[in-house]
């Protein structure tokens, strides 16, 4: 994929926008106030877990080779190509459960009446019509963005350069002058 769902745990506030806006887009009212009425309810697919003083959002992360692919006996966890995302078809499921086993990330959910894997899609729908996933767009602190994965290398590199240039006037700033 050429667009991942990156988090700035340092930003997110455990407010969990994110979770209701995720849910929201995958109710079939799409408004708060219907669909909390709706049966089987909304259901998530990004979770916010503690981690020490830090909050972090997760969900699936749409692996290069995904394990639920390869393990999934019906074909139900597919991928139209190597650019879309992950996906779950519902009606093949049969709700074996050997992908939540085989999950690296622990992200992926039973669905009622235990079958249909849930797990997040990165709100498929709306960036065909060239939106962000739900998640992204509610996030107040842009803890969570969308972005290339050139983006992310870049940003890494930059962060690289910026530590190996303290750590060079650390050790410079703490010698002795000859």
């Amino acid at each position: 994929m050429t667009k991942v769902i990156m988090v700035d745990i340092e930003r997110c506030l455990a407010c969990k926008s994110c979770e209701i806006a995720c849910a929201l887009a995958h109710s079939q009212a799409k408004v708060l106030e219907d669909a909390i009425a709706e049966s089987p309810r909304p259901r998530k697919r990004v979770t916010i877990e503690a981690a020490g003083e830090f909050a972090v959002p997760i969900q699936c992360r749409h692996c290069e080779a995904p394990p639920c692919i390869e393990i999934c006996p019906t074909g139900a966890i597919q991928r139209q190509n190597e650019e879309s995302p992950v996906v779950v078809d519902k009606d093949l499921c049969i709700g074996c459960k050997l992908c939540i086993l085989i999950c690296p990330f622990g992200v992926l959910q039973i669905g009622p009446k235990g079958r249909a894997i849930i797990k997040c899609d990165m709100c498929i729908e709306r960036m065909e019509e060239g939106q962000q996933p739900a998640c992204v767009e509610a996030c107040p602190t842009k803890a969570l963005r969308l972005v290339s994965v050139q983006e992310v290398t870049k940003s890494k590199r930059r962060s690289a350069v910026k530590q190996l240039i303290k750590e060079v006037e650390k050790k410079e700033s703490g010698a002795p002058r000859a």
